[in-house]
């Protein structure tokens, strides 16, 4: 299957009176249409460094350094700040954790709809407004026609989320950036949004990049994963293998935290330490102060990823067994 993100060498960095702090260091993955990619990783891994720099939304001091993004065969990170304007919301989506923060209070939800529909799409009012009835009937709302003229106020988190999405597939995007969707939804909205976001690539064949630190959302929702840590990438590949069988000591610590049921444990497993600050990245594996499993390399050198089968892994300890093979 072909890729229709393609992401290559990404490198963001912020400047700072001391000079640039590398935030994202070469991470490089592959969405393919209709495929769920999620990303996984503590606060501060840099995930959504990563997805607003697919954005082309970086602002002052972050900048990107490095890299190339291409969606669908061309290459938008060179884009004028125009066209990429134009590309957003036409053939890229995004999806914010607040609803609140993408809405404007002073617009109805219809008045909201229909301007973004004018904006990417060579129709009329009238089609635009049928367009945007149908796509908040689409997405779960009750009673589109009387939701149409109602402010974001007058709804509730999960309908006010519901909307977000409606806006982002307004153009019918090949691309959706999900940026921890369901954060601050109860479990039964979650899990709406969840079986939306999957209906959404399986019916319209569109990709998403799901970002979110709720390894039962990525479970749930996801293809693949990639587990990012201190802007670098750890480990990619299919979400059953990663969340049964994981290889990088990073994952495995994220996977030994979830609480299972069943499991009649004293305490939960939980990594030590913390996440490094980007003025003090440790040379070498940026995990390796926290790794149960490290070897003298680690503090040294920097392992890059590696394939195993479906899946790629940036440890030492499994590059050698690698090389080996």
């Amino acid at each position: 299957m072909s890729a229709l993100l393609e992401v290559r060498g990404l490198r963001v960095a912020f400047e700072t009176r001391r000079g640039p702090l590398i935030a994202i260091d070469d991470v490089s993955f592959d969405i393919a249409e209709g495929e769920i990619l999620g990303m996984v990783g503590e606060s501060g891994a840099g995930k959504s460094v990563t997805g607003t720099a697919i954005l082309g939304l970086l602002d002052p001091p972050a900048r990107r350094i490095a890299g190339e993004i291409h969606l669908d065969g061309e290459r938008i990170d060179i884009l004028p700040p125009e066209a990429m304007r134009r590309l957003r919301g036409k053939r890229i989506g995004a999806i914010f954790q607040d609803p609140l923060t993408s809405l404007d209070p002073l617009f109805t939800l219809g008045q909201q709809l229909v301007e973004t529909i004018l904006v990417h799409e060579p129709i009329g009012a009238e089609a635009a407004r049928a367009r945007a009835m149908s796509l908040l009937a689409e997405v779960g709302i009750p009673a589109p026609e009387a939701r149409f003229h109602q402010y974001p106020h007058q709804l509730s988190g999960g309908m006010r989320q519901r909307v977000v999405i409606a806006l982002a597939l307004c153009a019918q995007p090949r691309l959706v950036i999900a940026d921890e969707p369901t954060t601050a939804l109860d479990v039964s909205t979650q899990a709406q949004i969840i079986e939306l976001l999957k209906r959404l690539a399986r019916t319209h064949g569109t990709a998403v990049l799901l970002i979110t630190h709720d390894m039962g959302v990525i479970a749930e929702t996801a293809d693949r994963v990639a587990v990012l840590y201190a802007g670098r990438l750890a480990e990619i590949g299919p979400v059953r293998d990663i969340v049964h069988a994981p290889k990088h000591p990073y994952t495995e610590g994220l996977m030994g935290a979830i609480p299972r049921l069943g499991a009649l444990r004293s305490r939960l497993s939980q990594i030590d330490g913390a996440m490094p600050r980007l003025d003090a990245i440790p040379p070498g594996c940026a995990f390796h102060p926290r790794c149960a499993h490290r070897v003298d390399r680690c503090s040294v050198d920097r392992p890059q990823p590696v394939r195993h089968g479906d899946r790629e892994v940036a440890c030492w300890l499994h590059a050698e067994h690698a090389r080996d093979r």
